[in-house]
């Protein structure tokens, strides 16, 4: 794939927006634990983010999922990878069913702020006691009337503390596994929702990531998203964006790491001579830089694939196994060839470090890839 002088235009202001609305505040909302959505994602629609792939009667921008690969490698450039998330998780994982399966009314209330950047939204799909096996989910919906009476709780859930509304995940029938699941819209000023908790986590600390409560939330039952039965289909569906959006990402993040590091060893001082000079460094640094490129080379296979309206399920799969292994390697490299400095909290690598772990967890963990992949080669998983 070729990118344009548009896509490179629309990169450029994507970076001018990261490195002013974004990076200059990163020491701040990590220390908060929380960064002001409200406020960034406004900043962040002027220039399309929210609602790129999306139909301009929605005002999104109507483009291509090429100018989303961009945009997401550019957010993989953030200081922070926290706030890149939460935008990812506004423009590729709460909203593409409500985009694909939604009504024209639901559209109009719900979709149309989000990608104007007046609301916040969220994805409940993980729960206490179910992760990747998304065929344990609890949470329920039963129906009353004209309504859902929602009862659960959800895990993990970025934006969670902000969110305006949820696109969640729940049962609406007694049938089990994959079965009698349905996709939501759950407004948060509803009675019965509460946040529970705040998580603590490891990384990424300037994105809210919440514990959620359903007390008996009452939601109309047109709030469905596409059609009552068909969440789980609905929602792999969803996940295979979101695991593009990690890939892509995944690639800006390497990218400018790795710039800054090769800087390093050019500026470090070892036994006499530029750290660079040593022939290991440099080997690893190249040979690190060359797998970013095939994994940019894939992604942009994915991309394409995704275009013609083929099937990206092996390709996305792939895609997201070896960019979370990937990142994560970069990353413990960086900070190795930073030395004891590169482990100090201050210092950049400590970080990102922290925060590129959960590349191999979040929106399908390594061994769930594996196991898609194991299944599509044909052997047991």
């Amino acid at each position: 794939m070729r990118l344009t002088d548009d896509h490179e235009t629309f990169r450029a202001s994507v970076r001018q927006f990261v490195e002013t609305e974004v990076n200059p505040f990163v020491d701040e909302w990590e220390a908060a634990g929380k960064f002001p959505a409200h406020e960034l994602f406004p900043k962040a629609a002027k220039i399309g983010l929210l609602g790129l792939e999306y139909s301009t009667e929605y005002g999104g921008e109507g483009a291509d999922h090429s100018f989303q690969m961009v945009a997401a490698e550019e957010l993989g450039r953030m200081d922070s990878a926290g706030v890149g998330m939460a935008i990812g998780v506004q423009s590729m994982m709460a909203t593409p069913s409500l985009h694909r399966f939604g009504t024209e009314e639901q559209k109009r209330e719900f979709l149309a702020p989000a990608i104007a950047g007046e609301a916040v939204t969220s994805i409940a799909v993980t729960e206490p006691d179910t992760g990747s096996d998304v065929s344990r989910l609890r949470t329920r919906a039963e129906r009353d009337g004209d309504d859902w009476v929602i009862t659960g709780r959800k895990m993990y859930i970025t934006n969670g503390t902000q969110a305006d509304w949820i696109c969640l995940l729940a049962r609406t029938s007694d049938e089990g596994g994959y079965k009698g699941m349905s996709q939501i819209i759950v407004p948060t000023n509803l009675p019965g929702f509460s946040v529970s908790r705040t998580l603590n986590k490891l990384g990424n600390r300037s994105s809210d990531t919440a514990e959620l409560v359903f007390d008996g939330v009452r939601v109309p039952v047109s709030n469905t998203i596409g059609e009552i039965g068909r969440g789980f289909q609905q929602q792999m569906a969803q996940f295979i964006i979101e695991r593009m959006f990690a890939a892509y990402s995944a690639v800006g993040t390497c990218d400018k790491a790795l710039a800054r590091t090769r800087e390093f060893v050019h500026e470090r001082s070892v036994f006499g001579e530029p750290l660079a000079s040593k022939q290991y460094v440099a080997f690893r640094l190249a040979e690190l830089q060359a797998q970013v490129e095939l994994l940019r080379s894939l992604n942009h296979a994915v991309c394409e694939t995704h275009m013609a309206g083929e099937d990206i399920t092996r390709l996305a799969s792939v895609a997201k196994l070896t960019s979370g292994r990937l990142v994560r390697e970069v990353a413990d490299t960086c900070l190795q060839f930073h030395g004891g400095m590169g482990y100090m909290e201050e210092t950049w690598t400590a970080r990102l470090y922290r925060d590129v772990r959960l590349a191999s967890i979040g929106g399908g963990a390594d061994e769930v890839m594996l196991q898609v992949l194991a299944r599509l080669d044909g052997l047991p998983a």
